[in-house]
């Protein structure tokens, strides 16, 4: 596939990365030198240095023969001409935009992304993709982690694993002996450094962060079995009201079982705006940092604290102070990866990295077969995918003993008719049926070959 990547910032040279391992043709386009030239440096891509939405430089770029067009500039505006040159001079069929403006995405104005108005194909929101992450950690507190599959039927979740969880020094596969009736599938486990695809052999230790898989309905039981409890978060405090902060806190007003809400804002501007879009929300004007403050905002009585300002390093330590006045939990916006290390290492509850929801995004638009979700686990270290299983690729008409996975990947859930199946050696895959797959990202490009419609289909 050749893909143009416009943008070469964090999110743009995370997308050529991954679609450059994967043997794709991946072309790179920035006006900022530094940008291009560590791209080629880095990564097997071509460079070509200008503005994207320029039709010379598209053209340069191989527009007139590329399957798709990525925008993902740090400009809104830039992004949406880029697709419609790339649509109106080149015929471009597949066009993805990443829009950060959330007045471009109300629903009223939905109509400009057309086909014949401004043709953009898939838009990717960071915004949006941030607060749904925020909501799902505020309603899975026992996690670190946690993403929805089968729509909302089945969830990813990762936890830690304290010395009193009951399932510790016990092999894998004696797990279904012991619960017979809880749908979950460990899909991976990181120990240490080190994250991997487990055994059925393979027993679980103190320290472990694992990630299961489980029927929405067992959650509750999920989180016993694993040594979690599940209290539902009535006071929840926001630092930082900028348009992901201000996005939660509407979402938390809107939830059928009332959540108290107060937000923190530096900006008095900004506080005030917050201020009359919220309608039960308590908006404080001050620093996130600052102890009185806090001790107004009631922190000792708060079930969870999200720190979700522009700025890393403020969200790390607000995080950090917010647990030790008395905060239950703690989650932080992080941007750069390279501070996840650090964060953990502060005792900082859960983690939210906007750029990989975005590169998340857009790579389930890029897969080949009928994908529908892809999920990254850490720093690339892994994929979890959702597909459906097309009637002759080889993963049709065979059990799951039979398919050759890579050693890395694990069938873990299947939803057949509606319903969450738990898989075993067995299970028989049909045409149709919705499958998840936690694989390393070394082994992506074999589970990539799976889900593909057999060549004998044409």
């Amino acid at each position: 596939m050749k893909v143009i990547v416009c943008g070469a910032g964090q999110v743009g040279w995370q997308i050529a990365r991954h679609l450059s391992r994967e043997r794709n043709d991946i072309t790179v386009v920035d006006n900022d030198p530094a940008l291009v030239q560590r791209a080629t440096d880095t990564l097997d891509v071509q460079g070509i240095l200008g503005f994207a939405s320029h039709p010379d430089i598209l053209e340069r770029a191989g527009a007139a023969d590329a399957d798709m067009v990525i925008a993902a500039t740090h400009s809104d505006e830039v992004n949406m001409v880029t697709c419609q040159v790339a649509h109106s001079v080149f015929g471009v069929t597949r066009k993805i935009a990443r829009l950060r403006q959330q007045s471009y995405l109300e629903r009223g104005y939905s109509a400009l992304f057309r086909r014949e108005h401004m043709p953009i194909d898939v838009i990717i929101s960071p915004e949006q993709e941030v607060s749904v992450a925020a909501l799902k950690r505020v309603a899975y507190p026992g996690t670190f982690d946690v993403h929805e599959y089968f729509g909302g039927k089945a969830l990813l979740m990762g936890m830690t694993l304290a010395e009193d969880c009951s399932v510790l020094n016990t092999p894998l596969r004696q797990l279904s002996d012991l619960f017979p009736t809880l749908r979950v599938m460990v899909a991976g486990v990181r120990r240490g450094k080190r994250l991997f695809a487990p055994e059925p052999e393979d027993q679980l230790f103190s320290g472990d962060q694992v990630y299961v898989l489980v029927d929405a309905r067992d959650a509750d039981r999920c989180f016993e079995v694993f040594g979690k409890t599940h209290k539902r978060q009535e006071r929840v405090l926001i630092i930082g009201g900028g348009n992901v902060g201000l996005s939660v806190a509407r979402s938390l007003e809107a939830q059928p079982q009332r959540v108290r809400v107060k937000l923190i804002e530096r900006a008095r501007a900004r506080a005030e705006i917050a201020a009359d879009a919220l309608e039960r929300s308590i908006v404080l004007h001050g620093d996130g940092l600052d102890p009185e403050l806090l001790t107004e905002a009631g922190i000792e009585r708060t079930d969870a604290v999200l720190v979700l300002t522009d700025d890393d390093k403020t969200n790390l330590l607000a995080a950090v102070r917010a647990q030790s006045m008395g905060g239950q939990m703690a989650i932080s916006l992080i941007n750069d990866p390279s501070l996840v290390p650090l964060a953990d290492a502060m005792g900082v509850d859960a983690y939210i990295n906007p750029r990989a929801l975005t590169v998340s995004s857009i790579l389930r638009h890029v897969r080949h077969g009928l994908v529908r979700s892809v999920y990254l686990v850490g720093d690339r270290e892994a994929e979890v995918i959702e597909a459906q299983v097309l009637g002759t690729s080889q993963l049709a008409n065979r059990a799951v003993r039979d398919i050759p996975f890579p050693e890395g990947a694990l069938l873990i859930g299947v939803l057949r008719g509606g319903e969450f199946l738990k898989p075993t050696g067995g299970t028989i895959l049909r045409e149709a049926d919705l499958v998840v797959i936690f694989s390393l990202t070394g082994d992506v490009p074999q589970v990539d070959e799976l889900l593909q419609v057999a060549v004998e289909f044409f």
